[in-house]
């Protein structure tokens, strides 16, 4: 018999994504493709089969199509046990309306939590790169005797600003949960550090059907997870905080031990590939003992180098041709191809890239199936990139749209 506690997982994936246009102009911002074989819902979703939750529901809205369709071929449960992970679209169960804020989301998906009847729900985002153990976050709100949970993970007070920051007692009990403070708070240990939401969240079920109908019922509120319904526990004094770096992951080493990044811009984007493909990564993608689950199955062949083609520093994903060419310090998705003469440093590229003869791109994330024309260039003369009106972010990453032709 499975000894867990009775939980039902939804996954909040309707983000619209806004500031990693343009990876999101075609789709949603859980569906972009990451690390060559993975998109970015595929983090959460490993993380919670990992921890043996099996009952998974990812609420979609925006521009859905790619990643329902990702949901519904690349994580089919089958099999006798009640187990599903279900892309589950705005219904409009409760009127002619979409998703009003997360908050609204799950009110509008209380028919998942009615038919399951579990005795916690967890909330979780699906836009960011990490680890971790979710069933030591429920053991943990379990003892904490609170009806919610907030997972915080430990960061500077000086970069704290950018969060929502959660500032606890000695026993962990939330005192304050404040948005992108200018002064965050320290943690009761260490005032140096500031416990930062991740966004995952732990709820007793009956206590978050009850807040989710009090929100509903205050015209005056935004209808937002971290903006109205962790405040009202907070309120209550029923809100418990989870220290992530206590989060034990089997087969983490010192040196990836706690990675957490939020990739919801084009620099963190870009970053957290370059986090992958050091000797010894920040992120390793190869912990067997708490896979990353691969789920583009599309019977690629392996990658192969020819006429000299090499890559120094990479990922390599299957079904990608390296001829005559050289790749440094990039990661490369499945399918690409790139032609004698050409060099690639310092990028990511999506499938079905093709990067010809003689072309260079540098410092750059080519989305799914562009074609860089013989001779052409990426991330070499900026006035050339703005002249062509490719999209370039802060730190002067060179960003250029699904399917667009190069010349």
């Amino acid at each position: 018999m499975n000894s867990q506690p009775n939980v039902l997982a939804i996954v909040l994936a309707g983000g619209e994504g806004k500031r990693l246009f343009p990876l999101t102009l075609d789709r949603a911002k859980p569906a972009v493709p990451f690390g060559g074989n993975y998109r970015l819902v595929d983090f959460v979703l490993s993380n919670l089969v990992n921890a043996g939750y099996n009952r998974i529901a990812v609420l979609t809205q925006y521009k859905s199509h790619s990643l329902d369709r990702h949901v519904a071929t690349a994580w089919n449960f089958s099999g006798p046990m009640h187990q599903y992970i279900a892309s589950v679209p705005a219904q409009q169960r409760l009127g002619k309306r979409w998703y009003q804020g997360s908050a609204d989301a799950l009110l509008q998906s209380l028919n998942l939590i009615y038919d399951e009847q579990p005795d916690y729900v967890l909330v979780f985002g699906a836009d960011h790169v990490y680890r971790m153990d979710p069933s030591q976050m429920v053991a943990d709100h379990i003892a904490s005797g609170k009806s919610c949970t907030v997972a915080g993970i430990r960061v500077p007070r000086a970069e704290a600003t950018a969060f929502g920051c959660i500032q606890s007692d000695d026993d962990g009990t939330i005192t304050e949960f404040l948005e992108k403070p200018a002064d965050p708070p320290g943690t009761p240990d260490d005032p140096e550090a500031t416990y930062a939401s991740m966004g995952n969240y732990c709820f007793s079920t009956e206590a978050l059907i009850d807040a989710l109908r009090l929100d509903n019922e205050n015209e005056s509120s935004s209808h937002d997870m971290g903006g109205d319904i962790i405040p009202y526990f907070v309120g209550k004094g029923d809100a418990h905080v989870y220290d992530f770096s206590g989060n034990q992951v089997p087969g983490a080493t010192e040196r990836d031990k706690g990675y957490w990044r939020d990739v919801g811009t084009i620099d963190s984007f870009y970053e957290a590939h370059m986090d992958l493909i050091s000797i010894h990564p920040i992120f390793n993608l190869y912990n067997k003992s708490w896979p990353i689950h691969s789920t583009e199955d599309e019977n690629l062949p392996p990658a192969k180098f020819v006429s000299g083609g090499i890559a120094q520093e990479s990922i390599i994903a299957p079904g990608s041709i390296i001829s005559g060419s050289t790749v440094r310090n990039s990661v490369l998705s499945t399918d690409v191809r790139v032609e004698e003469g050409a060099t690639v440093e310092s990028s990511v590229l999506m499938p079905g890239v093709r990067v010809g003869r003689g072309a260079v791109v540098r410092h750059a994330i080519l989305d799914k199936n562009v074609y860089v024309s013989d001779g052409a260039t990426v991330g070499v003369d900026e006035d050339n990139d703005r002249a062509r009106e490719f999209t370039i972010s802060k730190a002067g990453v060179v960003v250029v749209g699904k399917s667009e032709v190069v010349e």
